[in-house]
């Protein structure tokens, strides 16, 4: 019994001893395979990353290849700009060339203009005297300052020009001071356009109309008091514009209502 025990121990061993062999030997097949698997895994990460970055830089182009062709077209954009710019600077240059022949010009066509302002200030109806020489004298002052361009000037002038022609459309009450029988005494003027020039004293005691043909005041009766004083509130805006009696020299030098 002992005999068969020991022999089965035996031909155990000896049928397990290929087997162990056989692990042995393919234990270098299962190393290699492994790294491989690993090399595998590890190369399959890195195309997944080259993958990765490619399409990140697909992207990067597609997106800078957006932004040329935005430059681009703003590019051709700023060029149209400055074309036109340098066309507009060739008309600015032309335009002031013929601004400093215009300047040469009007210049003298205004210095003629304020002379010739004067002269009608006067001999017209002298009403506000002082206000209207006193604006002749600041446009001749003005023609001679460097610092106001020739544009203001010139509106100037014809500012003045206007004013003087709206006097002739409209009515007007002022006070202001005259000689009255050898003494200056405050009175009240009465203009209407350039057709009536009146003054009443302050008492009313004594009223005169301008006389253009002969070029002097002449005394005007009581019986125009009444009309003068309400021609005199009209102008003020104190009563509604209404028909007035007030004389009119005429041609003849004679007086007319």
């Amino acid at each position: 019994m002992k005999h068969s025990l020991i022999s089965s121990v035996v031909l155990l061993a000896l049928a397990s001893a290929p087997v162990f062999a056989q692990e042995q030997s393919l234990e270098p097949v299962v190393d290699a395979a492994n790294k491989i698997n690993a090399a595998a895994k590890s190369s399959q990460l890195t195309v997944e990353k080259i993958a990765d970055s490619t399409q990140e830089r697909i992207q990067q182009y597609k997106q800078i290849t957006r932004q040329i062709q935005g430059l681009e077209v703003y590019t051709e954009q700023l060029q149209k700009q400055l074309d036109a710019q340098l066309v507009e600077k060739d008309e600015l240059n032309s335009s002031i060339d013929e601004v400093s022949v215009v300047e040469r010009q009007i210049t003298p066509l205004m210095l003629r203009m304020i002379e010739s302002l004067a002269k009608f200030v006067e001999l017209d109806v002298p009403f506000l005297p002082e206000e209207r020489a006193e604006r002749v004298v600041s446009l001749r002052d003005l023609m001679d300052r460097a610092d106001v361009d020739v544009s203001e000037k010139f509106r100037r002038v014809m500012e003045a020009f206007q004013i003087e022609a709206d006097y002739g459309r409209n009515i007007e009450a002022y006070n202001g001071e005259m000689s009255v029988n050898g003494q200056s005494q405050d009175v009240e003027f009465l203009r209407m356009g350039r057709t009536v020039l009146l003054y009443k004293t302050r008492d009313g005691a004594h009223m005169g109309v301008w006389n253009q043909q002969q070029r002097e005041w002449q005394e005007l009766d009581s019986s125009y008091a009444s009309n003068v004083q309400e021609a005199i509130r009209v102008a003020r805006k104190q009563l509604a514009p209404d028909l007035l009696m007030l004389p009119v020299f005429t041609q003849t030098n004679g007086a007319g209502e």
